[in-house]
């Protein structure tokens, strides 16, 4: 790392049970701890050691993603009768925003308590091939025992926008190992099946007699083991899950083997679960351990990914003069 990269700024957020680490680079998630058994606190996200990895090669974690969270095939589509051409960073694939998204950026303040900060980004017209100036903000709230995502988006033209957050979680502490021995539960009775590019193929499939089906608490590494051709897709789990109902629900529950519990809720349609595959050992977390596969699984609240091309799909289009809100929460105990 060079010494002329300049860290981004630390903010730290504490109430009853929770202490919340969020940084300007990424508006990104570094720590999130919580007491242990031992009164000791215990980090349940994955995070880069060094904070100035965040403005350089942060590789999503923790980090707000945009403009459009997941994958647009082709690095392209049609918009008003308009074809966007994107810039492409997993082989023709626009993947998390772009070459340049918005995981890295440097975000601004705009306002900030004991208990919250409100981070702001502006994204001028053709961003990435993106139309359409547009402005965002993310909120990260703190309550006992709680955390709180608020997001909202505007536009000045008709564009997409999926904003996600791109943590992390091991629930038995930052770089204790895989999460094999995790339970997992989804409020999904449906997938979105992909190609080997992952990009979905447009199918909502039953899970039912699958190794996606979580509807009951399920052991990922249970689950992973498996012979299925979508696992070797995603190499373990990378796919999109349609959650059940609308509005603010339950989406999500993880617990680990200390029986640490998450219990995420949002108002989103889908959510990304991707078991961490890529972890090779060059990333050194918060505790200076190296982290292997499946080191975390990551839980993204998203609009379903290659939206723009599937006309079926729930819209990520955002108007003019429109406000996007979002909001996504994580309860652990």
């Amino acid at each position: 790392m060079s010494a002329d990269v300049v860290p981004p700024t630390s903010i730290e957020l504490r109430a009853e049970g929770i202490f919340l680490e969020v940084l300007t680079a990424g508006a990104a998630v570094r720590r999130l701890e919580v007491p242990g058994a031992d009164g000791r606190p215990v980090g349940v996200v994955l995070g880069h050691a060094d904070t100035r990895t965040y403005v350089t090669a942060g590789g999503y974690l923790g980090a707000t993603i945009g403009r459009f969270g997941n994958r647009i095939a082709g690095a392209s589509f049609e918009l008003g009768g308009t074809t966007h051409r994107l810039t492409a960073n997993e082989g023709t694939t626009t993947l998390h925003g772009g070459v340049d998204g918005f995981d890295h950026r440097p975000w601004s303040v705009v306002d900030q308590s004991a208990t919250s900060v409100r981070f702001g980004l502006h994204s001028p017209d053709g961003d990435q091939g993106f139309p359409g100036a547009l402005d965002v903000t993310v909120t990260y709230a703190v309550a006992p025992g709680e955390v709180r995502i608020d997001y909202t988006a505007t536009t000045d033209r008709e564009t997409l926008v999926n904003l996600t957050n791109h943590s992390y979680f091991n629930l038995d502490g930052e770089g204790s190992g895989p999460v094999d021995d995790h339970e997992l539960t989804l409020s999904s009775g449906r997938f979105t099946p992909t190609d080997t590019l992952l990009i979905p193929t447009g199918e909502r499939r039953a899970v039912d007699g699958t190794p996606f089906d979580f509807r009951a608490p399920r052991r990922i590494g249970e689950a992973l083991a498996h012979r299925d051709e979508q696992l070797d897709h995603g190499q373990g789990l990378d796919h999109n899950f349609v959650v059940d109902g609308e509005g603010l629900r339950h989406v999500a529950t993880l617990r680990g083997r200390s029986g640490r519990t998450l219990d995420i809720e949002s108002d989103q349609p889908g959510v990304q679960v991707y078991t961490g595959a890529h972890f090779d050992g060059t990333v050194i977390g918060t505790s200076g351990t190296a982290y292997g596969p499946r080191s975390g699984i990551a839980l993204e609240t998203q609009g379903f990914p290659d939206a723009p091309h599937h006309a079926d799909f729930p819209s990520t289009v955002l108007e003019a003069g429109e406000t996007l809100r979002s909001t996504t929460v994580w309860r652990l105990r």
